[in-house]
């Protein structure tokens, strides 16, 4: 037996209704239609499920019995159906994070991100905490990490980190210098501090990402200037004859579009949740 289920629903309505005409006007389809959809159920039932007395219609025992699956089949239909489309739209959320914490920072949020929204489209965009920061104000994140001083409020705390010197330097050498963008809180602490101890240096290079910065130091090309939990295997320098690399607060902000999936509950509950990869 091979029920379809706009028979089923077509069936209820003319139960409720008591009359295929006044079914055919709840449902915008013409009497015949109706007609021809109760004919084919019966056929596929096997059994009649109407008869008549004058203009009434009424039930057989066997119509009655489809009436009360009937309500149960579609309505299940019906909830089904809904939950698969809501199911099937995605949750866009724009998270933006700087390049260097992306070792560091991006697998726990992300993972706490999915388990917030179980049908997540998570779209990543590495950039610099200033840039993020413009990207939130004008709507085009959603999501941040940034950078703030410890003294700042701004954001929701994740955890506390230091900037430090790494890569290999002999002191009476003068220096070569791989840094971040000239936004950086580690490149303007590096850049003026070596200025006031007029020493001599040269930038080799301004890098967007730490992979390339961490390259550089490496191959021995350079020393370098970024957060410690950035750096990875490179040797960590004293800062005996360095100038000294500010302490910041790492912080998650999210913009103000009513659009934006994060509200400010989720963002505590990420932040409670946060745990750093030491």
């Amino acid at each position: 037996m091979n029920m379809d289920i706009e028979s089923l629903r077509s069936f209820i309505a003319c139960v409720e209704n008591d009359s295929f005409t006044r079914a055919a006007n709840q449902l915008h389809r013409t009497q015949s239609a109706i007609s021809m959809q109760m004919k084919k159920l019966q056929e596929d039932v096997g059994k009649p499920l109407f008869e008549k007395s004058g203009r009434k219609l009424h039930l057989t025992q066997d119509g009655h019995t489809l009436m009360r699956y009937a309500k149960q089949l579609v309505r299940l239909h019906d909830d089904t159906l809904a939950h698969m489309r809501q199911s099937e739209r995605p949750t866009l959320l724009r998270l933006g994070c700087p390049d260097d914490y992306a070792d560091t920072i991006l697998p726990s949020l992300t993972a706490q991100l999915h388990q917030l929204w179980q049908n997540l489209e998570l779209d990543i965009h590495c950039m610099s905490s200033n840039r993020i920061k413009d990207a939130l104000d004008q709507g085009e994140l959603d999501l941040g990490v940034i950078t703030r001083s410890p003294d700042s409020e701004e954001g929701l705390f994740l955890y506390h980190d230091q900037g430090v010197w790494v890569g290999t330097w002999h002191p009476e050498t003068s220096i070569s210098l791989a840094v971040f963008q000239r936004d950086c809180r580690f490149h303007q602490a590096a850049i003026e501090g070596l200025m006031k101890q007029e020493r001599t240096f040269k930038v080799i290079a301004n890098c967007q990402s730490a992979s390339a910065l961490r390259a550089l130091v490496k191959a021995g090309l350079a020393i370098g200037a970024l957060a410690q939990s950035s750096a990875e295997d490179l040797p960590i320098l004293s800062v005996q004859g360095l100038p000294p690399l500010p302490s910041i607060d790492v912080v998650l902000i999210r913009s103000n579009t009513p659009s934006n999936p994060v509200k400010e509950t989720d963002l505590l509950q990420i932040s409670r949740g946060f745990h750093r990869a030491d």
